[in-house]
């Protein structure tokens, strides 16, 4: 069958730079189509080309057979190609109908016509199985997931054949992301074209039947999702196989070598129940478990965001009372949260000023070499004063750990560390990580990822219910975690 989009030695620089180098892509109606590759691939690039943002230098679209060119997204859209964007386009005050007819409102009389426009917005929520939303229902009282959904209506409201979905899960929590998948399927089954960018392997796989593959602007492969493995996916983004991703263990690691440098006994709060954990300079600890089942919960009562409200407490064989985040940064315990863009970092202000956001706030202003600092993570000095807002995932990571690290801690809590992040960043990620193990820091590193958990951890601590359900060694298998994390397994 004939594809809906074919798109043919699409070239396109900017200032002298490449961005895309003569690179062809298919879309065909009922398929998921995904495009990956590190930042800097090419793929926004490709998709706003697509989508009529910029208009490529040489190549054609054709478009249902007919050679098309759009001058603007709005023609894009008319001609039924769509973009849900990883950031939020929506007017959070405002009713869902209203987001999706916006600048489109029907008229009767003068006047907007509320009433059809709420039941066609009635209608497209009942298309795709979303029953939890109303027409009326204000955007900002919606989670990110259904915020996604109303994107994806005001597309369909369009008319939209091929939808453009760039890190639909980036900003969602576990949970969500299954509520994704459900509406991805249900777009396959209504003769949708979806091209799908995501950093996230085990979705390209799961969700996906042919992949395409950028390097450096230019095509490196487009293949039948079941024609590829994991490793041979890896090997072409990144030029090494997955199993080379992971920095090596140290030879001499093994069980926790006492005393612990952070030691909790019979912690608990209203989330947590006789939490019992050790970790000891120079290890990563990973922390498993389904979504819910407290992993999150841990970290923010370690770090004093939520804090524990039973049991002991001791950094450094020394009891403690860690009752805030202040109490925890004092103790040289440092909180990543899994939000990076919301909690971790002042996204309007200076990679510089977001170095010195904790240290500051702790200790009062004081002297340190910040592109000493910098240089440690693996970003250059002459960023410093550019907008943390204008680097990519990875390099707003390492500023996080940077702003972290200027407080020289004992134990650094990562909950979801490399969340929305390339393949690429996530090794640098990595190596940033077991360097601050080998010099003496303690890690407790949650994902969700788990062969990210086991790749880099030296054991693996899995969470049930807001329990600890036990202890694995390092290496352990996916389906070990899993037997714990559901309990179908001691």
């Amino acid at each position: 069958m004939a594809p809906i989009v074919r798109m043919n030695g699409i070239n396109k620089r900017f200032l002298g730079v490449t961005a895309l180098k003569d690179v062809d892509l298919e879309l065909h109606t009922g398929e998921v189509h995904a495009l990956v590759g590190e930042n800097g691939a090419g793929k926004s690039t490709l998709m706003k080309i697509l989508a009529g943002a910029y208009r490529s230098d040489t190549g054609t679209i054709v478009l249902d057979g007919q050679p098309v060119s759009f001058a603007s997204p709005v023609h894009a859209q008319r001609a039924g190609i769509a973009i849900v964007h990883q950031e939020m386009t929506l007017l959070p005050d405002r009713s869902v109908a209203e987001n999706v007819y916006l600048g489109r409102e029907p008229v009767r009389r003068g006047r907007v016509d509320r009433a059809r426009m709420e039941a066609g917005t009635a209608d497209l929520l009942d298309r795709l199985g979303e029953h939890g939303i109303t027409p009326r229902t204000q955007v900002r009282r919606l989670p990110v997931a259904q915020q996604q959904v109303v994107e994806i209506v005001k597309a369909l409201s369009m008319h939209a054949r091929v939808i453009a979905m760039d890190e639909p899960t980036a900003a969602l929590a576990g949970h969500e992301v299954e509520l994704l998948y459900g509406l991805v399927g249900r777009l396959r089954a209504d003769g949708i074209a979806v091209l799908y960018v995501s950093h996230r392997l085990r979705e390209v796989f799961d969700l996906s039947q042919r992949i395409t593959v950028l390097k450096d602007g230019a095509l490196v492969t487009s293949a039948a999702t079941t024609e590829m493995t994991p490793d041979q996916l890896v090997r072409a983004m990144v030029g090494r196989p997955l199993d080379a991703m992971f920095p090596d263990r140290a030879t001499t690691r093994g069980p926790v070598r006492l005393p612990p440098r952070l030691s909790v006994r019979g912690g608990g709060n209203d989330r947590l129940h006789d939490i019992t954990i050790d970790l000891a300079a120079g290890e990563i600890v990973g922390l498993a478990g389904l979504q819910g089942a407290g992993r999150s919960a841990v970290a923010r009562a370690l770090t004093g965001v939520d804090p524990l409200t039973s049991g002991e407490f001791e950094v450094d064989e020394r009891p403690v009372r860690v009752r805030s985040p202040r109490a925890a940064i004092r103790h040289g315990i440092a909180h990543v949260t899994e939000d990076r863009k919301g909690e971790g970092l002042a996204l309007r202000q200076t990679v510089r000023d977001n170095t010195m956001l904790v240290r500051n706030a702790a200790f009062g202003r004081g002297r340190i070499d910040v592109d000493q600092l910098l240089c440690s993570v693996g970003l250059a000095s002459g960023r410093t004063g550019q907008e943390v807002r204008f680097l990519s995932g990875g390099n707003q990571q390492k500023v996080v750990l940077a702003k972290w690290l200027a407080i020289a801690p004992k134990v650094l809590v990562a909950d979801e560390p490399t969340r929305g992040i390339d393949v690429g960043a996530k090794r640098s990620i990595y190596e940033l990580l077991r360097g601050l193990a080998d010099s003496g820091v303690a890690i407790l590193m949650i994902s969700s990822e788990l062969p990210e958990l086991i790749g880099m951890s030296d054991r693996i601590l899995v969470m049930r219910d807001g329990r600890l359900a036990g202890q694995l060694p390092a290496g352990s298998s996916e389906e070990a975690v899993m037997a714990l994390a559901t309990g179908s397994g001691t």
